[in-house]
């Protein structure tokens, strides 16, 4: 278990932004697998390759695996090579950030987005720490909030240095 930091803690993401996060991302997901059942629609009518017909016309077992197989690329990808942000946690001002304050390790964010699949995960949050932040030792914080904080944190270490002109 990781170092839990009382300035992550401190400045973590109100439910109500998570809340807007969570809705905004589905908006998202839903746009991507729509733009790709199109995608795959003409691909199968061009090849005529099952597959193709499946991803969009497959039975429920199949939706089921590939919108939580798309959600968790999403989140992957997003969280994992955009610095912590998804399109919502760039609306929102937030990003994900390890409990010791560090950048997420690429096996936490794994983590995470695979604990998303979990039923009621969405709503988790509701508590006081969602699932995949728990599971993974991450939080969702509020960003001009906890820089400003380590900031202020840092000018108060700096009071009673010496200075060199």
């Amino acid at each position: 278990m990781k170092r839990i930091l009382n300035v992550v803690e401190y400045n973590k993401a109100s439910s109500w932004t998570r809340l807007a996060n969570n809705l905004l991302d589905l908006i998202v997901i839903y746009a991507i697998n729509y733009l790709l059942s199109i995608m795959f629609n003409l691909l199968y009518e061009v090849t005529s390759i099952e597959f193709f017909y499946f991803y969009s016309n497959g039975n429920i077992i199949w939706q089921l695996f590939i919108g939580n197989f798309n959600y968790c690329v999403y989140y992957f990808l997003m969280e994992n090579f955009l610095d912590g942000r998804t399109v919502a946690k760039y609306i929102t001002g937030t990003k994900v950030i390890s409990t010791d304050g560090t950048k997420p390790t690429t096996q936490q964010i794994f983590y995470r987005s695979l604990s998303r699949i979990v039923p009621f995960d969405g709503i988790s949050f509701l508590g006081v720490n969602g699932w995949h932040d728990s599971w993974s030792d991450t939080r969702v914080i509020n960003i001009k909030n906890y820089q400003a904080e380590i900031q202020a944190k840092r000018e108060i270490e700096d009071l009673g240095k010496k200075e060199i002109a």
